[in-house]
């Protein structure tokens, strides 16, 4: 048998406990080792006086069996002076029952307006005060329990109470919202509607029926809810003589009464309404968003031009034979070579890394789109299909999951144009659990060519169990790594700021930004995009094996396992297999996979080394160029000093006579003729033949020569101080 339930150490405040079941309340928490701070007024049941004797008799009783207790005599309206209460003789707040209620019962007709704003004063703004006193307490230790206190004419309406039904039914909704805002600090916020014998219940019902609602068999169900055990959070309870049962919303599917284009009449409602009131298949919603889910589904059917008649999807809302091949209203993604650069920003690229201004700097020669950029105009696609509404497919927002993702390129994608992206829904699986949904996005240029394609694979958490199939051909499955030791690995630590700046990208699910949200999806603090880590690990990829080039990347598979947190380090783990690149991704902190499955297939074609010997009109600077070779051959420390590609553009009366890359990154260091398509630039020289001898030689000055128009320099300019180093060992040879 399970331990009692204690709570030692903790700290209660019970408004309304100096009687009937706020009193019992208070005996059970000071019973099980909690310190208790008993509110009453000391007023009567209809609001009227005031007095310490209630309070203090509480105090005693629970003194005299050893517990702890103070009593307060403030109205809840002063909600500052209960929480100081017990933070002055406790130290802290724990615990807070909102119990504390009076009645002024009239019918409609006869309530006053003291009637009405009295009751509100005491059940709703004094539930608000004495809350609001402690949340910041309770948010600052990470831990708090809230009962708020309803009754059955809140739910359910009574006659001659309305005024007590609008504040008791208000309770309740405050208790919804502060437990989504309380997730992510372990508050848990909940609603009781007692049924148990007090001053109240007595002027409502028969004396027999009020001695069985004792309220010992009340308190049972409010310390539970608020036990450190319990994570019960946002729920609404009935509770009288020893039963318990929990409430919910529920919805009838519903009826769509209008056509596209066409008004809608009363007498639409009336024709309507018999399927409107049938609770045949209701559903239960349980958030805001998934309230409105099906409905914003009805409102895209009825703009596709889709009939009044509804089909009705099951009770999890998915339709499978519905949604298939349900195409989406393509959308555009117009950008400029801003977007691209932030992207390249939001997946980690900096100005410390090598080959960073083709991907940063937009006047770079070779300035261009990192590879992975191509699920930044899919992703609007099919957040748009999703959550806009897709007829068969009843999806919460806040239940979906980016499971898997795959991303194909026809060509490299342009630095700047307007894109047009058309989705098309191909299956929908059932797991189990949850659903899964694949989505097929192409993307085309203004030319109309298709330019890349993606698949979005999405878990629906919760919508599975529908009785359709758990796999699909038309699914781009992931793929196991090799079973040895990696070829390649990469590692690099994220910002703390990551998740912020990639969501600028188009991704601003408040998921990775906001920790309340964060909160609701069940993170102590919000993750990075997957997306973004999907972006890291093409990089690395791309670096290992491309040498950066971005067409060599043909396609992208990833599986996302676990969340990344920002400011933690990623490492890529890699295996080449012929075309094939497979990897996965881990956080170094943690040891967490967090992709999985993945693999990267590279473009085919290998790239050949270009021989140092001229091939074109023989220059004065070919000499040079082999000298340069023989140095760098016979001087292994040079290649690693300098560290840098140059690219010499040779002129000959002013037009290009030769080109040749000279290479310090390759260990030894490589002499081309010609660019070779694996070798990219950091520094690019344009100059005439002449000129460039007599700069090696020392007879020109390097510095006065880029003043006055005889080299252009591009790229990095700086990297023009090396030139030294590099002309150092054939000067006199010139």
């Amino acid at each position: 048998m399970a331990a009692p339930m204690r709570y030692d150490g903790k700290v209660a405040l019970i408004t309304g406990a100096g009687n009937g079941i706020g009193r019992d309340y208070a005996l059970a928490f000071a019973a099980r080792g909690a310190s208790v701070v008993v509110n009453d007024l000391g007023g009567d049941m209809k609001g009227g006086g005031r007095g310490t004797m209630a309070a203090d008799k509480v105090v005693e009783e629970i003194r005299a069996k050893g517990g702890k207790a103070v009593p307060n005599y403030d109205s809840v309206e002063e909600g500052e002076k209960l929480v100081q209460t017990a933070l002055e003789n406790f130290g802290r707040i724990d615990i807070v029952v909102n119990n504390a209620g009076i009645l002024r019962d009239r019918s409609f007709a006869r309530i006053s307006d003291q009637d009405w704003d009295l009751i509100h004063r005491v059940h709703l703004r004094g539930s608000f005060q004495v809350t609001r006193a402690a949340w910041p307490h309770m948010k600052k230790n990470k831990y708090g329990r809230i009962i708020m206190v309803t009754s059955a004419a809140g739910i359910y309406g009574n006659f001659g109470q309305a005024n007590y039904s609008a504040a008791k039914l208000g309770v309740h909704g405050m208790a919804n919202t502060l437990a989504i805002e309380g997730k992510k600090d372990n508050i848990k916020v909940n609603t009781v509607a007692p049924m148990a014998g007090s001053r109240m219940t007595e002027t409502v019902m028969p004396p027999d029926v009020v001695q069985t609602l004792k309220p010992e068999y009340v308190a049972p169900l409010v310390l539970y809810l608020t036990h450190d055990s319990c994570e019960e959070s946002g729920s609404l309870f009935e509770v009288g003589g020893g039963w318990i049962g929990k409430l919910r919303w529920e919805r009838t599917i519903g009826a769509t009464c209008r056509t596209k284009d066409k008004p809608m009449t009363p007498e639409d409602v009336r024709e309507n309404w018999d399927k409107i009131t049938d609770f045949t298949d209701a559903t239960h919603p349980t958030t805001s968003t998934e309230s409105t889910a099906h409905m914003l589904s009805v409102i895209q059917n009825i703009e596709k031009g889709g009939s009044k008649k509804q089909r009705s999807t099951s009770s999890r809302g998915i339709d499978p034979d519905q949604a298939i091949n349900q195409k989406m209203k393509p959308t555009t993604f117009t950008f400029t070579k801003k977007e691209v650069i932030l992207y390249a920003l939001g997946i980690g690229v900096s100005t410390q890394q090598e080959d960073y201004l083709k991907f940063l700097f937009e006047l770079s020669d070779d300035f261009c789109v990192i590879p992975s950029f191509a699920v930044v105009p899919a992703f609007s696609a099919m957040g748009d299909g999703l959550i806009g509404g897709v007829p068969g497919l009843n999806v919460d927002p806040t239940k979906i999951l980016h499971g898997e993702q795959y991303t194909e390129l026809y060509k490299p994608f342009p630095t700047s144009g307007t894109l047009t992206s058309r989705g098309t829904i191909v299956d929908v699986l059932d797991k189990g659990s949850g659903a899964v949904i694949l989505m097929d996005v192409e993307i085309f240029n203004e030319k109309k060519e298709k330019i890349a394609y993606n698949q979005f694979s999405t878990f629906i958490v919760g919508a599975g169990k529908f009785g359709g199939k758990r796999s699909s051909d038309k699914a781009r499955n992931t793929a196991n790594p090799p079973s040895r030791a990696p070829d390649a690995s990469m590692s690099e630590k994220t910002s703390i700021d990551q998740a912020a700046l990639y969501r600028l990208s188009g991704d601003r699910n408040p998921l990775h930004i906001d920790p309340s949200f964060a909160a609701m999806g069940g993170f102590d603090k919000p993750i990075l995009h997957g997306l973004c880590s999907y972006g890291y690990a093409t990089r690395h990829v791309m670096k290992t094996y491309c040498d950066n080039d971005v067409s060599k990347i043909k396609a992208i598979k990833v599986r996302f396992a676990k969340p990344v947190l920002p400011g933690q380090t990623l490492q890529t783990d890699m295996w080449k297999e012929g075309s094939r690149v497979f990897f996965q991704c881990k956080v170094v902190e943690t040891g967490n996979v967090s992709l999985s499955g993945a693999y990267i297939d590279l473009n085919g074609g290998t790239t050949q080394q270009v021989s140092a010997q001229p091939s074109g009109p023989a220059l004065k600077s070919d000499a040079l160029f082999a000298q340069i070779q023989a140095g760098a051959k016979s001087n292994p420390g040079m290649a690693k000093k300098i560290n840098s590609v140059f690219l010499f553009d040779i002129l000959k009366d002013g037009k290009s006579a030769a080109k040749w890359t000279v290479d310090m990154k390759s260990g030894s260091g490589e002499i081309y003729r010609d660019v070779p398509k694996n070798k990219k630039a950091d520094c690019t020289m344009i100059i005439e033949d002449d000129n460039m001898v007599d700069m090696a030689s020392g007879k020109l000055n390097g510095q006065q020569a880029f003043m006055t128009g005889k080299v252009k320099i591009k790229g990095n300019i700086m990297l023009a101080q090396k030139l030294g180093e590099l002309f150092a060992g054939v000067q006199s040879k010139l």
